[in-house]
Formats: structure tokens, C-alpha cells, sequence
């Protein structure tokens, strides 16, 4: 499919030149590859009467129906609906194909349509809170993860001739085969460890203690981990120049722990970053490093590559620039599988702004945060009457940022694990060094209720290696810092009988990934 050209400078092209391009772009994206080639949105789009031509401005496009996560939740027969499979009599009829075929011969012109459709690279959702969902990649889309890559390098100041350590797990999941792409797309020195998995905290001390890198990429609580281990144990780091976290919500007061650990171990102008994506958008989308080496400079998007829209969590009206809202991409080059106007169930706090970013420059869309999850907004039954709704996304970042705080994990239960007893939570910490239970349990407690009018209803205290274990750092991609382990009741269909279940899902289920994908033949 040949491109809506010229495609403009992604990060210094004004706002109303990418709303034109972004129009003719996805019109023309619709046109000839999705409606075509996808059936899910085949049938969505003739449902509701709407075809490629309709789209005329972007508040057309409001008219689309939203994705979500629970149109994804379907047999994998279903999923391969997402897929762009191409039609054999459609492709043959395109006059970019024709072309090819008439410039390099039919071989070359099949060979370029099979980079672009057949799938090469698999990666899933994560599964917190539904079965893991497969995302497939061809080589087109490789190649935007390596260009989207190289911006992440690019924005977050790193140079060629930099050492890089990727300390995300080895898995079929965006940050890590994101992490690899950026050292491939930026031509860069990159090793993976893997993370604690495979080496084990002490083996990624070593390896860093021997590449001595100038940048570190991967999960909050690991990197977090692995700096307070080897500030414990003396370790000298001085080329640190950044930090660059994936994967997990980042708050200031843990950026803040993370730039004393790595001053502990001898880089004291470190900047600690922070990535945006997910598995939907197949990419990431980076912050820029500040004057102050904390955060705020908003994700940075690539407008020629998705457009993100703010719309207001209830109703789904798309929110006007700077309010807040829930994230929503939709991307406009992209193959394999593919998910138009997807809500992502988070919460821009800063929603979304077109202003030049006041600390590198540029003048691409940039996301505001701090962002939050909307499953995070949870009721909690405190009496036998009614329930009260917690923003534990308020708790998470409370409890990040309070000094004194090494390490935490907060329980949801049922008192007495009945599940028609009122909830309750605990509280699980692990004070730094030198910080004594009883004063921080006071200041914890102090804390909870002005943010939340709530306290927990017991505080336990765990060393750093219990911690650890509970929290599957190592174990886990993404760390358990809040489980709801509360029953629930469900009556059987025709029956009086109550049964009880458990309603927490494992974050180490691994799924059987076996969705098939039917390759080219006889294209030309």
C-alpha cells in the first residue's frame, strides 16, 4: 500500500498539518487494508453504516464504535478476526502491486507482500485480569518498532556510543521486544539479561558491575531492587546517565528513591524516565529527560503512527486538549493484528496537549499524566450496608512516594475469607534501613486516611527477601503490589444454593499460545 505522502517531520510539524495528514491517512488505511482484510471491523463498519469515505475530519471518526479489552476476550477462532489476512483478488488488483510486479517481477512483488502481511513475531497481553490475548507482528511492523525505538532513544538523549543493560524478562510481551528493537533501530550497544529470572538478582549485579552502562532499561520494582542491593553491598556504578522504566505506573516519590540509589552507587546526574505503552498499541511512547531529572515532560506520541484521543471514561465523549480522560489509540500503518479506537482503561490526568514540550523542544501531541488505572477505582464493603469506592491508584502512589518506604504489597481480603463478610485490608512493608516499624506504621497510617478517610486494618512487617518473594519480583513480568484475594459469591443458574470462588487470577499463568495464521499463496 503506498503511503499518504510526504509524511510530515513526526516531531516538529504543527498540529493542524497532522490533523489533515491524519485523516487522509486513515481514511486511506481504513480503505485498503482494514476494511478489507479484517473481519471483525468489516462487520462493525457495515453494522453501524459507516464506510472509509465517512471519515472526512477527526470528529468523524467519533462515530467508530470503541475496542476493548472484552472484544479480545473470545476464542482464539474469533481473534484471528483481528488479523489483517489479505484477499488474494484485492491485492492483485492494486496498482502499487502491479507496478512492483511489472519494475521487479513477480517474485520481488510477492516477496514484499508477504514482509508486509505474514506474521513473524508474536507477543500477548499480560493476563492480569482476563486470558492473555496473542498479538501477531509481520515484518512491516517490526519495522515501526525499531523506528518507534529509535525515537525512544532519541528523546531520551541517549548516544551511539552508549552501553545499554535491558533487564526486562525474556517474554512474549512489548517492553522487552520493544527494549531490543530501540538498540537495533538506534544501532547501539544493547545486552539482556533477562531479568531475575534467568540471571537472579546477583547475576545482573555482575553483569552491570562489568558493562558498566550508561543506561538501564526495565521494570520499576526490579531496577528498584537491583540499585538497592548493590548500593547494600558497595557497589561503584559511575557511568549511569538514565534510568528508563517500562511496564508499571511510575511515581514521583520512587524516581526520587531511584536517583539516591543511584547516586549510593556513584552516578549522581542520573535521569529517570518513563515509557508508556501497551501490547494494543505495539509500541511504547517515551518521556524526555528534565532539568531536574525527575519526571513531567508527558509521553511524547508519534503522530504519523496512531492517533490517541482523551475521552471522558463514562460517557466516551472525546474530551477537549489538556482535560483529563481515558486513553484511547488507534493505530495508522500497522499489520498482523489490529485494534481500531481501543480503550485502554487508563487515565490521563493531564489529558493530551499540542504545546511545544518546554525541555527538548519538540512539537509532537504529548500524553499529560500522571496516568492511572480505571480497574483500579475498586468498592470495598466496610459494613453490612453499602460500599464505598477506593482509588487505590492514589494508595500506589501515596505509598511510592513516602520516605522510609523500601518496599509494599497491599491485600485485599474478606474478614474471615467469608464472602459475605465486610473487606478488609492489609498492609504489607518493608521500612529502609535504619527506619524504625512502629514510627513508619504511624506516618502510613497518618497518610492513608487524609488521602483516603480509610487505615489499614492490620500493618505486617517482612524483610527484603520475603518481600521479594511475595512480590514475584524476578518471578513475575509485572509485580503483584495489589492483590484481591476477596471471594465472591455466584448463584447458580436455576438454583437457591450459593457457591463461593476465588476470583484472583494468577499473574504467572503463562497461555498456550497457538493461533494460526495462514501465510501467502499465489498472490501475483
Amino acid at each position: 500500500m503506498k503511503l499518504i505522502n510526504p509524511i510530515p517531520p513526526w516531531d516538529s510539524t504543527p498540529p493542524e498539518v497532522w490533523r489533515y495528514w491524519q485523516t487522509r491517512r486513515l481514511r486511506h488505511y481504513l480503505a485498503h487494508r482494514v476494511l478489507p482484510f479484517s473481519a471483525h471491523y468489516r462487520r462493525v463498519f457495515e453494522a453501524h453504516g459507516i464506510t472509509a469515505d465517512d471519515i472526512d475530519t477527526l470528529d468523524d471518526w467519533a462515530r467508530v464504535p470503541f475496542s476493548a479489552k472484552s472484544d479480545l476476550s473470545v476464542p482464539r477462532d474469533q481473534q484471528r478476526d483481528f488479523i489483517l489476512l489479505p484477499n488474494e483478488a484485492i491485492l492483485k488488483r492494486e496498482p502499487a502491486v502491479m507496478w512492483d510486479a511489472l519494475l521487479h517481477g513477480r517474485r520481488a512483488a510477492k516477496s514484499h507482500l508477504e514482509a508486509e502481511f505474514r506474521p513473524v513475531l508474536l507477543t500477548s497481553t499480560t493476563g492480569r485480569s482476563a486470558e492473555p490475548v496473542p498479538f501477531l507482528y509481520t515484518a512491516h511492523d517490526l519495522k515501526n518498532l525499531e523506528e518507534t525505538g529509535r525515537r525512544i532513544m532519541e528523546v531520551g538523549r541517549s548516544q551511539r556510543d552508549f552501553r545499554h543493560v535491558n533487564l526486562f524478562p525474556y517474554a512474549p510481551h512489548l517492553a522487552f521486544w520493544q527494549t531490543h528493537y530501540a538498540s537495533l533501530g538506534f544501532d547501539t550497544f544493547m545486552v539482556s539479561s533477562g531479568g531475575g529470572k534467568t540471571l537472579g538478582t546477583e547475576g545482573n549485579i555482575a553483569l552491570i558491575d562489568r558493562i558498566q552502562p550508561d543506561i538501564i532499561i526495565g521494570m520499576p520494582t526490579f531496577i528498584y531492587h537491583v540499585l538497592h542491593e548493590a548500593a547494600s553491598h558497595g557497589r561503584h556504578w559511575p557511568n549511569l546517565k538514565r534510568v528508563v522504566l517500562g511496564g508499571e505506573k511510575v511515581a514521583e516519590g520512587l524516581r526520587a528513591k531511584l536517583r539516591d540509589l543511584c547516586a549510593e552507587v556513584g552516578s549522581h546526574e542520573v535521569s529517570v524516565l518513563s515509557t508508556y505503552g501497551f501490547t494494543e498499541a505495539k509500541m511504547a511512547i517515551p518521556e524526555c529527560p528534565t532539568v531536574s531529572g525527575v519526571g513531567g515532560s508527558g509521553f511524547h506520541l508519534s503522530p504519523d503512527l496512531g492517533i490517541v484521543e482523551i475521552v471522558d471514561p463514562k460517557s466516551g465523549r472525546v474530551m477537549p486538549d489538556g482535560q483529563p480522560g481515558e486513553i484511547v489509540f488507534t493505530p495508522l500503518d500497522a499489520r498482523g493484528t489490529v485494534v481500531l479506537r481501543y480503550r485502554t482503561g487508563d487515565i490521563a490526568e493531564g489529558g493530551i496537549t499540542w504545546e511545544q514540550c518546554p525541555h527538548c523542544g519538540r512539537k509532537c501531541p504529548r500524553i499529560l499524566g500522571p496516568i492511572s488505572r480505571v480497574s483500579e477505582v475498586r468498592e470495598m464493603k466496610l459494613d453490612k450496608v453499602k460500599g464505598t469506592l477506593v482509588d487505590f491508584n492514589l494508595l500506589e502512589h501515596l505509598l511510592d512516594d513516602q520516605k522510609g518506604v523500601a518496599a509494599w504489597q497491599l491485600e485485599l481480603r474478606k474478614r474471615n475469607d467469608d464472602p459475605l463478610e465486610i473487606d478488609e485490608m492489609i498492609l504489607h512493608l518493608t521500612p529502609d534501613e535504619g527506619i524504625a516499624a512502629n514510627d513508619i506504621a504511624r506516618v502510613v497510617t497518618r497518610r492513608f486516611s487524609e488521602a483516603t478517610e480509610l487505615s489499614p486494618n492490620e500493618i505486617r512487617f517482612h524483610t527484603m527477601p520475603e518481600m521479594r518473594q511475595r512480590l514475584g519480583i524476578g518471578r513475575l513480568l509485572k509485580e503483584e503490589k495489589l492483590i484481591d484475594l476477596r471471594p465472591k459469591v455466584v448463584r447458580p443458574a436455576g438454583s437457591h444454593s450459593q457457591i463461593q470462588i476465588d476470583q484472583r487470577v494468577p499473574l504467572d499463568h503463562t497461555p498456550e499460545l497457538s493461533l494460526q495464521a495462514g501465510g501467502l499463496h499465489h498472490i501475483i
